[in-house]
């Protein structure tokens, strides 16, 4: 609206109009027939159109589109990299955010996955999960939880202050695999804890495996309490019919998905979708903000609206390519001496992400350490993790036939030059997903036992003691011991051996675990109101 001022000068009889300078980037959605537009994205639209205008910047960041950056950074990355590295607010965006770039962004993430409301995260599914539990569940509230859930519900379990009854996923009888939560055990625990608030799943597994989530919500929503699930490595699922169903399409509440993890988008991109009447989406908001860095990086956002855009318009041919490349793969290396590899006939389940290679090594001879120390280092091929038995590799849009072979190759050549070797742990099939996540007695809640007087024992010495820490394996990053669990003599063992063989430790005071910090208060526990004695038999 233009605006009328007086100068104030002798002479001046004509009022001042200010004409308001015409923004260079009105972002929009829809085509010309008003209906939502997937060839569009915001964020990169609008990072183009700054880059057009020869701005000069007075603002953050500070690198001023890259002339301040380190020379050999921009030699590393390219200079045209930081020059796309502008703010949201005032950058993609107007200074207090009046051209809708992000919520417009956000819309078509929700067409994309068929949620009622998407957020764009640049903090990791980390941000999602803190995000939602932090909205919906109140101190003291009870919830049903998946014991093999990551690292991040974990500590939203902490700071939110809720009491978590564990279940387990059914393990394989021989591959101490996880197989997923089945229906009827989740409508047990609300048998017996009809005044639980919540269900909080992970869905698929770090090892690919999918639960029932369309009847783990029936089961649930029939005593209207709702369901979250932590799908990090599940965001292309929705785009391909021949993978598990999507949390989304199997009617669940709340799911997180790291587009980053197996979609074209950048580290630390990831998507918190919304759907049905059991959440309030501006409580989600208002938590996701809370949550979410107040300094986000815009080309990360842009590499989710870019990702986005990719999937619904190419996803279907995109995600054909890398699952026959994984499926040769798969075929390829079952045939290699020494090796196994995992996929849905063999665990016995209906739900299996196709494009995930998880490879048990053990019959080589070798741990997953030391093969990934011989992939990375003798064949240049970087696994996504490995553990006692095996590792992980992940085929995605981005693997062609040439890496395919590069890997199977490598493989061919390490179990020749293991001719022979008998395996070291042929007998016990031990992984950090499998029965070591178990849940066993809960003492204490999670904050309880955080938040509580606390003090360091050697590692061989604290069997019945209370966990005062998270004790995660990493990858995955699914706790073996939380905050509030009984120390079992099991559980050290596991923990031992792996610190032995190179598995590296998180969220332990001592990462190199010689120690471990335990409650170090009267053995009365306030969450069973039960007295609690040290040096419980473990059996």
């Amino acid at each position: 609206m233009a605006t009328t001022a007086t100068t104030g000068r002798r002479g001046a009889g004509k009022p001042h109009i200010h004409e308001p300078a015409t923004p260079f980037f009105l972002p929009t959605i829809l085509d010309e027939s008003g209906h939502l537009d997937h060839t569009r994205a915001p964020f990169i639209e609008g990072i183009s159109a700054y880059r057009e205008q020869n701005m000069t910047p007075f603002a953050t960041p500070g690198h001023k589109l890259g002339r301040g950056m380190d020379p050999a950074l921009i030699a590393l990355y390219g200079a045209e990299a930081f020059a796309s590295d502008i703010p949201v607010s005032g950058g993609a965006d107007g200074i207090h955010f009046d051209l809708d770039t992000w919520r417009l962004a956000e819309e078509l993430g929700a067409d994309a996955w068929d949620s009622d409301r998407t957020f764009y995260l640049v903090n990791g599914s980390s941000t999602g999960n803190l995000a939602f539990l932090t909205a919906q569940i109140r101190p003291g509230d009870k919830v049903i939880v998946a014991r093999d859930v990551h690292k991040s519900l974990m500590v939203a379990l902490i700071q939110s202050g809720a009491r978590p009854v564990y279940i387990a996923p059914e393990l394989h009888p021989t591959l101490d695999i996880g197989l997923g939560i089945e229906a009827h055990r989740i409508d047990e625990a609300l048998r017996k804890h009809p005044d639980a608030k919540m269900i909080i799943l992970v869905s698929p597994s770090y090892c690919g495996v999918s639960s029932d989530l369309a009847a783990i919500a029936d089961v649930a929503h029939a005593r209207n309490v709702p369901v979250y699930v932590d799908e990090a490595w599940g965001p292309h699922f929705h785009f391909h019919p021949a993978l598990p169903q999507s949390a989304m399409d199997s009617g669940v509440d709340g799911a997180v998905a790291s587009t980053h993890k197996v979609l074209g988008a950048f580290t630390q991109s990831a998507v918190l979708h919304i759907k049905g009447p059991r959440v309030n989406p501006g409580r989600i908001a208002a938590t996701v903000g809370m949550a979410q860095t107040t300094s986000p990086a815009t080309f990360i956002l842009a590499t989710i609206d870019g990702c986005r855009r990719q999937m619904v318009l190419h996803g279907r041919k995109l995600l054909d390519v890398a699952i026959e490349l994984a499926e040769d793969a798969r075929y390829r290396l079952q045939r290699i001496p020494g090796l196994s590899v995992l996929d849905a006939e063999s665990l016995g389940v209906a739900a299996y992400d196709l494009t995930k290679l998880v490879i048990d090594v053990h019959g080589l001879g070798l741990t997953g350490f030391q093969v990934e120390n011989e992939l990375r280092y003798r064949y240049r091929i970087n696994p996504e993790s490995s553990d006692l038995t095996s590792i992980i590799c992940l085929v995605t849009l981005g693997d062609t036939r040439e890496s395919i072979d590069r890997l199977v190759t490598a493989f061919e050549s390490l179990s020749r030059s293991q001719n022979g070797s008998k395996p070291k742990h042929a007998a016990t099939v031990v992984r950090s997903s499998g029965a070591v996540i178990a849940p066993g007695i809960q003492a204490m809640s999670p904050r309880d036992a955080f938040f509580s007087r606390q003090r360091a024992l050697p590692l061989e010495q604290a069997a019945g003691e209370i966990s005062a820490e998270l004790v995660i394996p990493y990858p995955p990053g699914i706790p073996v011991l939380a905050p509030g669990d009984v120390i079992t003599v099991e559980k050290l063992a596991y923990l031992k051996m792996g610190a032995e063989t190179c598995m590296y430790i998180a969220g332990a005071a001592d990462h190199k675990l010689r120690t471990i910090q335990v409650v170090d208060e009267p053995k009365q526990s306030a969450w069973t109101q039960q007295p609690y004695y040290s040096n419980l038999p473990t059996h």
